[in-house]
């Protein structure tokens, strides 16, 4: 009789060894570094990226001077911590709430320059929120959503937001946006008076000073003084001033020459010998901040 034989047992598969996950609150850490993109939602464990190069000072908030004042207003921490990140290493103040009563809470605190706005809060939502901002008094605010429909976009911009970003999206394109809308809503600052031998002129009031006394001028002396204190050296001809402070392409010239005459008496130490508004014979008139004697 055939006796049968027993098949060996195939080996035992080797062990894969279990890939650890990476913590939340570590790729939070990770993330703030220097993330790509910043995901719609925060999973379980996120992925550390490779940290990317910070981006450079924002020129729109002037750091040294005057950085500019961001509300972060996002319930996922991860993405909170990320925005902050690349906010405050641009050079900006930021605050970070993670709901709509803490960051209307914030805002009444500390009046934020701008607001990054999460559209989907928990409670109280985003758009509610921005209502609710704007009902303070006037502020940007750049909406970020999960979202994408075009009708959320419009409704977003309808209650007052600047602009609208959907995620994902890369934290170094938002500090590009906070810059562009704080350049856009931000007031200029206002040119400084312009000023020479004693002399300011300032446009805004409409006042002019020799050594800290107020003059009393006219109209067009004020307006005349101004073109020469912003031209300080140049030699101009009747014509170029009657066109650059009448606004007149033609007249009488001899309106020029009386208004100089004028202004010098005012102005000048010795308007029998000035210093300042010289005549350059041939050309027309010369402001010379240093006071020389004309040749």
């Amino acid at each position: 009789m055939q006796q049968q034989r027993s098949e060996p047992a195939p080996p035992a598969p080797s062990a894969v060894p279990a890939v650890p996950a990476v913590p939340a609150a570590e790729a939070a850490t990770a993330l703030a570094t220097g993330p790509e993109t910043v995901p719609p939602a925060a999973p379980a464990t996120v992925p550390v990226l490779e940290p990317t190069a910070a981006p450079a000072a924002a020129p729109a908030a002037g750091p040294a001077a005057d950085p500019a004042r961001i509300l972060v207003v996002d319930d996922d921490p991860t993405v909170a911590e990320v925005v902050a990140g690349y906010l405050d290493r641009a050079g900006y103040r930021v605050d970070r709430a993670g709901d709509g009563p803490e960051a209307l809470a914030r805002a009444a605190g500390h009046r934020p320059d701008l607001v990054v706005l999460d559209l989907m809060l928990p409670g109280m939502d985003g758009l509610e929120v921005c209502r609710r901002l704007r009902g303070q008094g006037p502020v940007p605010v750049i909406m970020l959503t999960a979202r994408g429909d075009e009708d959320d976009r419009v409704l977003g911009l309808e209650v007052g937001a600047d602009d609208y970003v959907t995620k994902p999206f890369s934290p170094r394109e938002l500090v590009l946006r906070v810059e562009s809308v704080l350049r856009r809503t931000r007031p200029a600052p206002a040119p400084r008076p312009p000023s020479a031998a004693g002399l300011t002129a300032d446009p805004a009031a409409r006042r002019a000073t020799k050594d800290g006394t107020e003059l009393a001028l006219t109209l067009r002396e004020f307006d005349l003084l101004v073109f020469f204190l912003r031209h300080p050296g140049r030699a101009f001809a009747r014509e170029e001033l009657m066109r650059e402070v009448w606004g007149w392409d033609f007249g009488d010239l001899s309106t020029v020459t009386v208004h100089v005459r004028r202004l010098r008496g005012k102005v000048e130490d010795d308007p029998a010998r000035p210093r300042l508004i010289q005549t350059v014979w041939g050309v027309g008139y010369r402001f010379d901040p240093a006071g020389r004697e004309a040749d």
